[in-house]
């Protein structure tokens, strides 16, 4: 499953309505799969809704050193096909992090998201939380 930004947060902050789902989620995957561009999503979110950046800077770095988690950096390839993703969808209005997603979802055979982000049904992927 491809973990997201909104999935991830879900699991950073207890708080969250949906954080039970997704620690299950994330328990039962299968393969688990992330990028740069949702680390950096991740930790802009945190500090934005008002989370103290040590818990959340340590939480990434745990992502990081978890060898289970494929972390995937985007290179200038992979990101000229995202951004070609979002010309094609320019009136769906979805971010560079969304594009990125959804290219490598395609590339790795993934249909499941750790997420509550709606542009993933849109995609016709799988948004594990609601």
């Amino acid at each position: 499953m491809l973990l997201d930004t909104s999935g991830l947060y879900c699991l950073l902050h207890g708080q969250e309505r949906e954080h039970g789902r997704a620690c299950d989620a994330y328990r039962e995957a299968p393969t688990r799969l992330t990028h740069g561009y949702v680390l950096a999503e991740l930790i802009a979110l945190a500090n934005a809704r008002g989370l103290p950046q040590a818990p959340v800077l340590a939480f990434v770095r745990d992502l990081l050193a978890n060898p289970d988690i494929d972390t995937v950096w985007a290179d200038e390839f992979l990101t000229s096909r995202a951004i070609g993703l979002l010309v094609a969808r320019v009136d769906q209005g979805y971010t560079l992090a969304d594009a990125l997603s959804f290219v490598l979802m395609r590339d790795r055979g993934i249909r499941d998201a750790l997420t509550t982000d709606h542009h993933f049904r849109r995609e016709g992927l799988e948004a594990l939380l609601s």
